[in-house]
């Protein structure tokens, strides 16, 4: 699958959180001022950062000792949930994934505290996910896969976590085209225009040897975004035998 288009259907998700450590009260406010501003920084349009890279990274140092803090006051519920929040927004800006474990951590020790707390159960698959998208691995996206499900019982008709759900399917490798599917199809049952499951069920069609579904699913595309980028090369695609005849 070509990174353009992954990036622009997986990565944007990332660049729409503007935000910073939310920390506890234990730190004081010109310290939370000055790190919501770096990271506010850091997780700008890319576009606007890009000059400014040695201003809005935070030192290892900074982040290890807001960890450490962590660490030391693990009863602290509002601690955990801010700071895995905030680290997992940074870490996923920066494509480190060494601390979007750290920020799983963080938010696992989190969910313990509180076990309904919707938010961190999105954040920990949310954070899987991303490892297993960087990295191109398998065993993250089954993790991802626990922490949405344990979501989606909660909220079953939440579109977003059950695309992002059925992407797991679709990322790992080999794709396991029929989970997939049957995933996407449940997204557009609750909403018929979701561009990113109609975008990836086609796909998913395609792979698994179903071209007349996917030109129907991409028809659905056309309509319901006329002027998507991801048109064009779905069509191009679908020019292609059908991935399982190749």
């Amino acid at each position: 699958m070509p990174t353009r288009y992954i990036a622009i259907s997986v990565i944007s998700v990332f660049l729409s959180f503007i935000g910073g450590f939310l920390v506890a009260n234990a730190l004081n406010r010109s310290e939370v001022a000055s790190l919501q501003s770096r990271l506010q920084k850091a997780t700008a349009d890319p576009a606007t950062t890009n000059s400014n890279a040695n201003e809005s990274t935070l030192s290892d140092d900074e982040i290890r000792a807001k960890i450490a803090e962590a660490d030391a006051t693990p009863d602290n519920f509002a601690f955990q949930r801010d700071l895995g929040l905030g680290l997992y927004r940074y870490a996923a800006m920066q494509q480190d994934t060494a601390l979007l474990r750290e920020s799983s951590r963080l938010l696992e020790r989190a969910l313990g505290l509180n076990p309904n707390d919707y938010q961190i159960k999105v954040a920990l698959g949310n954070s899987h996910f991303d490892v297993g998208y960087f990295e191109k691995k398998n065993e993250p996206f089954v993790e991802a896969r626990k922490y949405y499900r344990l979501a989606l019982d909660a909220r079953p008709n939440d579109v977003e976590v059950r695309t992002d759900y059925a992407l797991t399917y679709f990322l790992q490798s080999p794709p396991d085209n029929t989970n997939a599917i049957k995933e996407f199809e449940a997204v557009l049952r609750d909403n018929p225009k979701q561009e990113k499951a109609l975008q990836f069920l086609t796909r998913a069609y395609w792979q698994a040897g179903q071209g007349d579904r996917a030109a129907v699913t991409l028809q659905q595309l056309r309509q319901a975004n006329p002027g998507s980028p991801v048109v064009k090369e779905l069509e191009s695609l679908l020019l292609q035998p059908p991935a399982a005849a190749q």
